[in-house]
């Protein structure tokens, strides 16, 4: 696999081996612990070590190098696949985006709610412009739930869900395998996939949506 800016932007992903400190490993997964419980998945705000970590720190500067310097997060998700909490996902393209309140801008719709948090369905071109960080805080390897890509999906435009599979099948799939510490890079609007997870095994990661650019319209990044 090629890397750098230039094949990030071609291809749609980009792996970033071991970049994630023990230290900061250790507290997300502490991290990850205490929000979970018992739920698969559950957006993280509020608090402000992990806010500095991902405007500051490692995470942001993986972004900012496929990007630019104004690159920020505006989501972060943490997720957790395990005997208790095992789904696959099935083909697609993310199609939302958090705001901090409605405003009936162009372009923008439909609407609706996830846990409290108010999102839109914004131009695909907005998607286009964003790139999503995968923070992995257990391996990752075959039977531990990988992400798949399908490379070069990205700048195909959006894609009907009924078209998803056929679109995935005509493009290289690769498989996210990694390790602790790790980071995967790809582009917000990219097909992607999951299987179930095997095994007793945590698969805890952390998502992370940077832009590196405010919404028109009047419209704000919900951010932390």
């Amino acid at each position: 696999m090629e890397t750098g800016r230039t094949a990030f932007e071609r291809e749609g992903a980009a792996h970033f081996p071991h970049v994630l400190s023990s230290d900061d490993v250790e507290r997300l997964r502490l991290l990850a612990d205490e929000s979970l419980g018992d739920r698969p998945g559950v957006r993280l705000s509020g608090d402000q070590w992990l806010a500095d970590l991902l405007t500051t720190g490692t995470p942001c500067r993986v972004a900012a190098s496929l990007t630019s310097d104004a690159a920020r997060p505006v989501r972060a998700v943490m997720f957790d696949k395990s005997p208790e909490a095992n789904w696959s996902v099935a083909w697609h393209q993310d199609r939302t985006i958090p705001v901090k309140a409605r405003v009936d801008a162009a372009g923008f719709g439909p609407w609706s709610t996830k846990d409290g948090v108010l999102h839109v369905a914004p131009p695909f071109e907005i998607l286009t412009r964003m790139t999503t960080l995968r923070l992995h805080l257990d391996n990752v390897d075959e039977a531990n739930a990988p992400l798949w890509i399908a490379v070069g999906t990205h700048c195909i435009g959006r894609i009907a869900a009924s078209a998803a599979t056929g679109e995935a099948g005509r493009a290289e799939q690769r498989l996210c395998l990694a390790e602790t510490g790790d980071i995967w890079a790809y582009g917000t609007s990219i097909l992607h996939a999951s299987d179930r997870a095997s095994g007793q095994r945590c698969r805890r990661v952390l998502q992370v949506d940077y832009a590196d650019f405010e919404l028109p319209g009047g419209l704000e990044w919900k951010g932390f």
